[in-house]
């Protein structure tokens, strides 16, 4: 199968390579500093491809990236409490994917544009829970973040901002967060499926996308340490919000002009 038999036909040979660009800039900010890939792939993506489209193309991605993960992450994790906030996501996902489905593209970016730029406020401020554990905020916390996940795949910050903050071992917190994301992961695979949004065209992209995206994340690994990880945050908070601006459909006759 030939190179371009694997973009979508409504794609130009441009924006595939500009999606895929994308990707690799995502991904190395995700493998230095663990966040911001889907914060930074959405916006930008979105404003190019339709909605629908790129969110699976990041899912199918993520899915099989964190797949390996889940293993040990099923030993680490506090089961219990993580099944309790993957309840709140069996809710928010489906929510998610619906607007995600029914809205016009430029409404849908809209709302990514709204929500990357509320979760970059959230990551800026260092927010961490650390009041009691209720199971009622636990469901909450996962039903915001399936929904995040549903439209635009950025559940990522209000899980990380609630599992830090406890008063848990790190290596637990983490195995909570992978193994959340798990379950979101399925659940959104199930949704998009059944809207019909994990179809052929997402799923040969990703062969063109997810090896690119896979080498980012490699790059990116292979930076830490040889880089003040706070510079590189900083960097990542800056190409979220780079992300945002450039983004933004009001600027689609300036920026996207024919």
């Amino acid at each position: 199968m030939s190179l371009s038999a694997l973009i979508p036909a409504d794609l130009s040979t441009s924006v595939a390579i500009a999606i895929v660009a994308i990707a690799f800039v995502s991904a190395t900010a995700r493998g230095f500093s663990g966040f911001g890939s889907a914060l930074i792939f959405m916006p930008l993506a979105s404003s190019i491809a339709a909605p629908k489209l790129v969110a699976a193309l990041l899912l199918i991605i993520d899915l099989v990236a964190a797949a390996p993960l889940l293993p040990n992450a099923w030993k680490q994790a506090d089961r219990k409490a993580t099944v309790v906030m993957a309840a709140g996501a069996l809710v928010g996902v489906p929510v998610g994917t619906h607007f995600l489905t029914r809205l016009d593209p430029v409404t849908t970016r809209w709302i990514i544009s709204c929500f990357v730029a509320a979760l970059l406020v959230l990551l800026l401020s260092g927010w961490r829970y650390r009041g009691k554990e209720y199971a009622a905020l636990s469901v909450g916390v996962g039903g915001l973040a399936g929904f995040c996940s549903g439209l635009a795949q950025t559940g990522g910050p209000p899980i990380v901002g609630y599992w830090l903050g406890r008063p848990i071992p790190s290596v637990i917190a983490r195995a909570n967060i992978l193994l959340f994301f798990g379950f979101s992961d399925f659940f959104s695979a199930v949704a998009y499926a059944v809207g019909g949004l994990i179809n052929a065209d997402a799923i040969k992209f990703s062969l063109v996308v997810g090896p690119v995206y896979a080498i980012g994340v490699w790059f990116g690994a292979s930076l830490f340490g040889k880089a003040s990880e706070s510079v590189f945050r900083a960097i990542c908070y800056v190409l979220i919000a780079a992300a945002v601006i450039i983004g933004l459909p009001a600027l689609d006759g300036v920026l996207r002009s024919p």
